[in-house]
């Protein structure tokens, strides 16, 4: 038998499988196709995130779906409504309660259980749902700057894998994650501040400043390391190691979009408010 392929050949081959449909969905395909894609993935990573905190509980684990699928249609048809987007910001959390007094379970672990069914669309389903409303809302420079969400965490992710795996040294935050080093996370970093001035001399040529291209890669940086974290944290204290095994040589969907989430609400916010 021939040796296992790498981690790293089989996440460049996931990589190279699932690109190419990502960014042709986000060039050439209408907007609603694209948000089709963006709300696949916010499902899938609502049944990872209700898995871990909802491990013996299928019935909310499917209502949560449920809410986070409710949730990013609200926002996707009606982003402009302040009264809609109000409704979900209320209207979930309080869902959480309800849905967790209906199917108590273990007293000691309630609050627990009705804050990740409250909070949990909102973290996952929404941030995402952001990419599609700048896809459907920026005009001509749409793609453009979901191409900037994407990049800030894929590099970011990328710059922080291969400084931390060659020149890695000292920890960045041992607690939560062991292998993360601020090595790494200086590399990272510096891969979202290049990929942003790409930006500007490139896809978005025109439409980026270079300072704003500058700043937004370190904000984009910066919080696109923090998300990482966060679903860490989740996992350690969930006593999981992927939050799933549907991407090949990455895990699971949260895996790959802990970042995103935040780097799409950064370019979301710069789109929508710095460049009116």
């Amino acid at each position: 038998m021939g040796a296992a392929p790498s981690n790293l050949a089989v996440r460049l081959g996931t990589a190279a499988v699932g690109l190419p449909v990502i960014l042709g969905t986000n060039y050439f395909a209408p907007p609603w196709a694209f948000y089709l894609i963006v709300l696949g993935a916010s499902l899938v990573g609502a049944r990872e995130l209700f898995g871990m905190t909802h491990p013996h509980d299928r019935a909310s684990q499917w209502i949560g779906i449920f809410l986070s699928g409710l949730a990013s249609g609200v926002v996707y048809l009606r982003y402009d409504d302040a009264d809609a987007l109000l409704a979900v910001l209320v209207g979930v959390p309080l869902s959480g309660l309800l849905v967790t007094l209906l199917r108590l379970g273990a007293i000691e672990t309630a609050a627990h259980r009705a804050f990740a069914l409250g909070v949990g669309p909102l973290l996952v389903a929404v941030p995402l749902t952001l990419l599609a409303v700048i896809r459907q809302a920026s005009g001509t420079a749409a793609p453009g700057f979901v191409l900037l969400a994407l990049g800030l965490a894929w590099f970011t992710d990328t710059g922080a894998y291969f400084a931390g795996r060659f020149a890695g040294r000292h920890p960045l935050y041992e607690a939560v994650s062991p292998k993360k080093t601020i090595e790494g996370a200086i590399g990272g970093l510096v891969a979202s501040v290049v990929w942003a001035v790409l930006g500007t001399l490139g896809y978005l040529r025109g439409e980026l400043p270079l300072l704003h291209a500058v700043v937004l890669g370190v904000v984009g940086g910066v919080l696109g390391q923090a998300g990482d974290l966060g679903e860490s944290l989740l996992k350690r204290s969930t006593g999981v190691k992927d939050s799933g095994n549907i991407v090949p040589g990455h895990g699971g969907v949260l895996d790959r979009v802990d970042a995103l989430i935040m780097t799409a609400v950064v370019v979301f916010f710069y789109s929508r408010l710095v460049r009116r």
